[in-house]
């Protein structure tokens, strides 16, 4: 059977971008559920105008730019690259929820891709050096853990996505599940998620853009509002998220 390259990629990118994906990011609505309580967002178009700015100049334009460096460091066998980007990464965080919540997904993905059956020889030495390299959950204690977008950016060179539909991936990731956190937060309604995550499909591929071309001393953001958010979100009485 003749398999078309392309729709392979898709396949393979599908299922890295799949709510079903057992990494736990259901659990997670970065500062989502503290905003629909305090009455920030109460409409589509509140949420709407929050993720949008979120997507051009919050932290998530950055974190698909280290998941393309981690993709790079992959596919270049450079151990010590993927290293410094995630101690960059954990060191970026503002509020401990967000880092626990990017370490937990990202130990998670991580073990399921050395779960996954479709191990090629040529990958397996640098796969044993990241695994030996990178910390995973028992440091967590220690201050050190493994971050989701680096995680995401080894597993998409490992699957052969190639670098443009990795940010966009990432980011369409991001988006979708910031989008469900909102629907059980707020009663929208499954249909008006999907109606956002569809108006929101240009800055998507605007911040992926944007994510591919960013040099590393362009890596800044102005997220002070999710960062407020998330920090407020701790203390809040009754949780369904753990962000």
């Amino acid at each position: 059977m003749i398999i078309n390259p392309d729709s392979w990629q898709l396949l393979r990118l599908l299922q890295l971008t799949s709510p079903a994906l057992p990494v736990g990011a259901y659990s997670y609505s970065e500062g989502i559920e503290y905003l629909c309580s305090n009455g920030t967002i109460q409409t589509e178009s509140d949420l709407c105008d929050w993720l949008k700015r979120e997507m051009h100049s919050g932290f998530v334009t950055n974190e698909a730019a280290i998941a393309l460096r981690a993709h790079q460091a992959m596919l270049s066998n450079d151990i010590t690259a993927l290293n410094y980007w995630n101690n960059w990464l954990s060191a970026t965080r503002e509020t401990e929820e967000v880092r626990l919540a990017s370490w937990q997904m990202g130990q998670s993905l991580m073990k399921l891709w050395w779960q996954l059956p479709d191990h090629q020889d040529d990958q397996l030495a640098i796969r044993k050096s990241i695994n030996e390299l990178l910390p995973t959950a028992k440091d967590n204690v220690q201050g050190k853990g493994c971050n989701y977008a680096i995680a995401f950016g080894i597993v998409a060179a490992s699957l052969g996505i190639d670098a443009s539909n990795t940010t966009v991936g990432y980011m369409y990731s991001w988006l979708s599940n910031l989008v469900s956190a909102a629907v059980r937060s707020v009663p929208f309604g499954q249909t008006t998620g999907q109606q956002v995550i569809f108006r929101l499909s240009p800055d998507i591929l605007r911040s992926s853009q944007l994510a591919l071309k960013r040099s590393d001393d362009e890596l800044e953001w102005c997220g002070w509002g999710a960062s407020l958010a998330c920090a407020n979100h701790e203390t809040q009485y009754s949780r369904l998220f753990r962000s």
